[in-house]
């Protein structure tokens, strides 16, 4: 089945106040990262840390998804435009996060975090590995509805016809001309792989059951965090064949190598690593806090 990708990016209009689809799902994803992490608070998998030192540490994550993001995506895909106009850095509401970049802001958020917790690092990272998967889901999601980062032709009677993914003769129609041709059959060659859904699939939902299965009971350090940085390293190298890179990017060698796939081989290597490691790690007990201090 073809289907028309006509989707409203806007969720909710208060007067001159417009509430986005891409916002919302960032709420959806801190909000799920808290709730998740409260749960494993209170099973005492952080030990000393009560709900208030959470707190701090979704603060301090939120801004480094934020900033790493923007700036990753700065960095990795856009810096000629950004040295062309320095202001579209801070513009985040016209599009473009970096998963890198968020994942080296988050690296750093935690670092901080646990020294001031004066926790290991990597103990800190296994405890928020699984709350990762759902936010990601969330944004993938959210490229969806915005109708970015669209894939491939499928060349078969199946897939999503993305409007800014058109030829130029089709750009300027107005929803319901578009529709129409659309209905008659004109565009159902450029029928493409909806890879944000795939993406929101694997990153998603198939990351957060595997990572909250694994991390169900006491693993060695380092174990849940390579398991992360493995199974997304994976997921996204896998579905980069059928997404289409950034234009002023492209193929970096062999017709097919993306900068996506690049960014991803070092997190596959990281992940082996980490869990080659967690062999000779110790294996962190839980230890609920308090009652007085949960919450």
């Amino acid at each position: 089945m073809i289907v028309l990708h006509q989707i409203d990016p806007i969720a909710l209009s208060l007067g001159p106040l417009q509430v986005h689809w891409y916002g919302v799902t960032y709420l959806l994803a801190f909000a799920t990262a808290w709730w998740l992490g409260q749960r494993r608070v209170n099973a005492g998998r952080v030990p000393g840390v009560d709900a208030n030192g959470f707190s701090d540490l979704l603060f301090y994550g939120m801004l480094g998804v934020i900033l790493g993001g923007r700036l990753g995506y700065v960095l990795f895909y856009a810096l000629d435009d950004a040295l062309r106009d320095p202001l579209m850095v801070p513009r985040l509401w016209d599009g473009g996060m970096s998963f890198h970049g968020g994942f080296l802001g988050v690296l750093a958020a935690c670092w901080l975090w646990s020294r001031r917790q004066r926790l290991h690092f990597f103990d800190t990272m296994d405890f928020v590995a699984p709350l990762v998967p759902l936010g990601l889901g969330f944004g993938r999601i959210g490229n969806y509805v915005g109708g970015e980062l669209w894939g491939k032709y499928t060349g078969a009677g199946w897939g999503v016809v993305f409007p800014t993914g058109l030829p130029e003769r089709f750009r300027g129609l107005d929803p319901a001309a578009l529709k129409a041709q659309f209905d008659a059959g004109a565009l159902d060659a450029f029928a493409r792989h909806p890879s944000q859904l795939y993406q929101a699939l694997l990153e998603g939902a198939v990351m957060f059951g595997a990572l909250w299965w694994f991390s169900r009971r006491p693993r060695p350090r380092y174990a849940v965090s390579g398991l992360f940085a493995l199974l997304y390293g994976v997921f996204r190298f896998v579905v980069e064949f059928v997404r289409v890179p950034d234009a002023h990017v492209g193929y970096l060698a062999f017709g097919w190598l993306t900068m996506g796939q690049v960014l991803s081989l070092p997190l596959v290597a990281l992940g082996l690593l980490l869990l080659w490691r967690s062999h000779r790690a110790p294996v962190l007990q839980p230890v609920p806090p308090a009652t007085g201090d949960a919450a």
